[in-house]
């Protein structure tokens, strides 16, 4: 069976049946960044509600994660049930959490990155093809909405008060329920998705598409799967562990503010990282944001004592520095390959990081019993993708192709 996909005017942006597909994937953008990055803002409470250890804790990252890696894997066969069966099984992730148990958390949170591995890739599948002449832009404004929710998430933490555990998961699980709703008023076609997309030259293939490698080395490949491991890895241990660590050194300190700080800098860093490239080159600054962010993590890991402000100061460093990175890694990517039909696994390889170095940076810190220490797994990622740039940010050669 063919895969199906909404039946779309690609003419207009602001035609009826191309609104009628990006307001509900854009809605659903925003409520699932409120859940992609909860685990930040809640883990402080979480750790205290279980009485756990950094290393479990740990674990809590590497199950979300775990599910949003093979939610990915079968998003494109259906993007409209993609989208709307990952906002329902993301919502009742969120209800389980509410009764949850620590072992029982694993599951539901494995089932909450299930389903946003499935409504996110689908999602940013319809956006990207709906309107080819509009495609980077509204995969931009996508990618805005999303860190809209990721801001808000915090915030919703914070006003749901200091035992407010069950009410966040209820609110959570509530607003995706209104999601995965709207998601039914995306358009429903027969149409295969090399039919419905191959007018918009989005989507090409038959029934049996033919493989075809990817234009880079395998050393070349490796670098960018390398790379894009190492970023989502170091972005998630900084985001979910800066604002624990916070309340540990300061217990004032409003550790959903610490969350918020985070995200509002990287979207930020993401809005006027056009601006130095004035100046000088994408390759430059992919080589100035990875040198700072490792100076910047060095600095967590050699002041113990650090005051309320100081702590603020590196939090917002640390997102400013990680923003430019992830959307440069794409770039030099594409650069090299276009839209390769081959290119999802590459990109999913981004949620083993997401799963893995969380996780190492608690069980780092539960050896040596200091989440101080534990810095030093973004700090290595940090370095890793420093020592990446010789690799990726070298400029294509069109005149000849890179043996697959």
């Amino acid at each position: 069976m063919q895969p199906t996909a909404p039946e779309i005017n690609t003419g207009h942006a602001d035609s009826p049946s191309v609104l009628r597909a990006l307001v509900p994937v854009f809605f659903y953008s925003a409520v699932v960044g409120v859940t992609t990055v909860m685990l930040g803002p809640l883990l402080p409470e979480l750790i205290q509600h279980w009485h756990i250890q950094d290393a479990q804790a740990g674990t809590l990252f590497t199950a979300a994660f775990a599910g949003q890696l093979c939610g990915a894997c079968f998003a494109a066969r259906r993007l409209r049930a993609s989208v709307l069966y990952g906002a329902a099984i993301t919502s009742a992730g969120c209800l389980a959490m509410i009764w949850a148990t620590f072992h029982v958390a694993l599951i539901a949170l494995f089932g909450v990155g299930l389903g946003i591995g499935a409504g996110l890739t689908a999602g940013n599948i319809l956006v990207g093809t709906v309107v080819p002449s509009a495609r980077a832009r509204l995969l931009a404004l996508l990618n805005v909405v999303w860190s809209c929710g990721a801001i808000a998430s915090p915030a919703i933490v914070s006003a749901c008060g200091p035992a407010g555990l069950r009410t966040f998961f209820l609110i959570a699980s509530a607003l995706l329920g209104v999601a995965a709703v709207f998601a039914i008023m995306i358009p429903r076609s027969g149409k295969s998705q090399s039919e419905a997309f191959s007018s918009a030259d989005a989507f090409i293939s038959d029934a049996k598409p033919k493989r075809l490698r990817i234009p880079l080395t395998r050393l070349t490949l490796l670098a960018f799967a390398t790379a894009m491991l190492l970023f989502v890895g170091a972005e998630n241990a900084l985001g979910g562990w800066l604002p624990t660590y916070a309340v540990r050194i300061n217990p004032s300190a409003s550790f959903t503010n610490i969350a918020m700080y985070f995200w509002m800098a990287e979207l930020a860093g993401r809005l006027l990282m056009a601006i130095p490239t004035n100046w000088f080159s994408e390759a430059t600054l992919y080589r100035v944001s990875a040198a700072m962010l490792f100076l910047v993590v060095i600095l967590l890991l050699g002041l113990p004592h650090l005051a309320g402000s100081g702590i603020i100061v590196l939090t917002i460093l640390c997102g400013l520095t990680l923003a430019p990175l992830y959307p440069l890694i794409v770039a030099f990517l594409l650069a090299r390959t276009g839209s390769h039909p081959s290119l999802g696994p590459l990109f999913a390889t981004a949620s083993i990081g997401g799963a893995t170095l969380p996780w190492l940076t608690g069980i780092v810190s539960t050896h040596f019993s200091s989440l101080r220490v534990g810095f030093a797994v973004p700090a290595t990622a940090a370095l890793l993708l420093l020592s990446l740039s010789v690799g990726i940010t070298a400029k294509p050669s069109w005149g000849k192709q890179e043996p697959g």
